[in-house]
């Protein structure tokens, strides 16, 4: 897509609410368009706001193997409360879990950071790419406070490595303002999320974070320094 189409869209979207930022993008951004989702609490408010526009994106969410149940638990109560929003599962294939747990055990990711990288790669990013496959437009729950390598993302960014246009519509929103919204229109959440679990993934690799903690110290939390599984490449601002 042209960087001037982005742009332009990009300072249209800064004054615009979830709601109509959604709505405009879908109709803007022409082709297939796909939103993820692990039921966190910000995916859970794009869910609600999408649901309107259930016909024209494919939902979908990556089952690594390794979730809480809370999180089944509250994947269920979505739809059950949006009956016509399909959500598609992708797995794992299951030849490569079967090696990576042959050549590394089967919490063979506690041992080195490559090793987790790896499994996150045959348990999430492989998946993935099943998952966009086709589309042009990708739609993500990510905040910029969420974390420092975020602080310099766009609502629209070319994803150069996946070649499709991402979509963060809750990038400026606060995580107050997220809990709001999901107050005042009854949004199922994660149980775990009271407890502390303010960034939820698999369950061998995420905590409750303790008072005063940065949002991601909960995930991989025996590991230093930037906490990414993959998914997101946040450096590359190339159109």
């Amino acid at each position: 897509m042209e960087k001037q189409k982005l742009e332009y869209l990009n300072k249209i979207l800064l004054d615009l609410p979830i709601a109509e930022a959604l709505a405009l993008v879908i109709t803007a951004i022409e082709g297939k368009k796909v939103f993820s989702t692990s039921f966190g609490i910000e995916d859970q408010v794009i869910t609600h706001f999408i649901a309107p526009h259930a016909n024209n994106v494919e939902v979908f969410t990556l089952d690594t193997g390794r979730q809480f149940n809370e999180t089944y638990e509250v994947f269920q109560r979505t739809q059950n409360k949006y009956p016509l929003l399909k959500i598609n599962t992708f797995f794992p294939d299951e030849q490569d879990i079967a090696a990576y747990v042959s050549n590394r055990g089967i919490n063979g990711f506690y041992s080195s950071i490559e090793n987790r990288k790896e499994c996150c790669h045959i348990r999430k990013v492989k998946p993935l790419q099943k998952a966009i496959e086709g589309a042009s437009l990708w739609i993500t729950g990510l905040r910029a406070e969420q974390s420092q390598n975020r602080e310099g993302m766009q609502f629209l960014e070319w994803d150069k490595t996946n070649q499709l246009v991402k979509f963060n519509p809750l990038l400026n929103y606060t995580l107050k303002e997220i809990e709001h919204i999901t107050h005042i229109h009854n949004i199922p959440i994660n149980s775990l999320y009271k407890k502390g679990y303010l960034s939820i993934g698999c369950a061998p690799c995420t905590r409750a974070l303790a008072e005063g903690e940065n949002f991601r110290a909960g995930r991989w939390w025996w590991e230093n320094g930037k906490k990414e599984c993959g998914l997101h490449i946040h450096s590359d601002k190339n159109y």
